[in-house]
């Protein structure tokens, strides 16, 4: 201990020249007092080097102030956080397949059957007063029995302007004109017609199974940019919850798809 104070209080080059004597414990005090009177320096509160007093402890409580300071500074270091952006992706992910599964149901509602649907019209496009709207939003369409549509115009101004739409709509349908209203047969399909129609079913269910494995890749390029930051339990967790995703939205499009099929065949 006694060493660990002189050499704070005594520079390095008064050190060699310290009495050999020293070694010898109680000789120490006297050898300390003779290299303090001899010019041995000690910092005063100004900076200045002086011989006056002796204040071993000086440097040790400096030192221990660095030492506080250190671990202070230490503690404030902030930790970041990571943030979770796994309901983000999930979210997204979610809206892009539901998108994919109405895209699907909106087409197959223009495929047409042997039997009369109020909303296989809907898709068709009327062009009246200038402007071009669908149809169900110039007109009424009821089912009177069926094989039989009903399209009654909110203007009864734009009933040839409905019927010449329907007949250039690619449903192969005729509509016959009343005083207000149109009466819309609609033929039975042949055999080619549901072979042809079930072609059709399976395009626009394949193109929503692309478009819900679309979403699905998206979602796992978005978490492999993250993957430094992410901890890899939480990414084989989202990787799995979008693949249980994709094959739920998937299963929808299928049953859609053997619907409208049985829907056209049984006609």
């Amino acid at each position: 201990m006694m060493a660990f104070l002189l050499r704070r209080v005594l520079p390095a080059r008064t050190l060699p020249s310290f009495p050999l004597y020293t070694r010898c414990l109680w000789q120490l005090p006297d050898a300390l007092t003779s290299e303090l009177a001899a010019g041995a320096p000690q910092v005063c509160s100004n900076g200045a080097s002086v011989c006056a007093g002796f204040a071993p402890f000086w440097a040790t409580r400096r030192g221990f102030a660095k030492a506080r300071k250190s671990k202070e500074e230490d503690t404030s270091t902030t930790v970041q956080i990571v943030p979770d952006i796994g309901p983000a992706v999930k979210s997204n992910t979610l809206s892009l397949m539901e998108a994919a599964i109405a895209a699907v149901s909106r087409e197959l509602s223009k495929i047409r059957t042997g039997r009369a649907s109020i909303g296989m019209l809907d898709h068709i496009i009327v062009e009246a007063r200038g402007m071009k709207m669908p149809l169900n939003r110039v007109a009424v369409v009821s089912a009177v029995d069926a094989h039989t549509l009903s399209v009654t115009p909110y203007d009864p101004g734009t009933l040839k302007e409905i019927e010449n739409a329907i007949v250039s709509s690619p449903l192969g349908i005729n509509p016959i004109p009343g005083d207000q209203r149109l009466v819309v047969p609609i033929p039975p399909l042949t055999k080619e017609n549901i072979q042809a129609l079930c072609k059709v079913v399976n395009k626009c269910a394949e193109d929503g199974r692309q478009s819900i494995r679309r979403a699905r890749q998206k979602a796992l390029d978005t978490i492999k940019k993250s993957a430094l930051s992410i901890p890899k339990d939480d990414i084989k967790r989202i990787e799995k919850e979008m693949e249980e995703m994709t094959k739920r939205f998937i299963k929808l499009v299928d049953d859609m798809s053997r619907a409208k099929e049985k829907e056209i065949s049984g006609s």
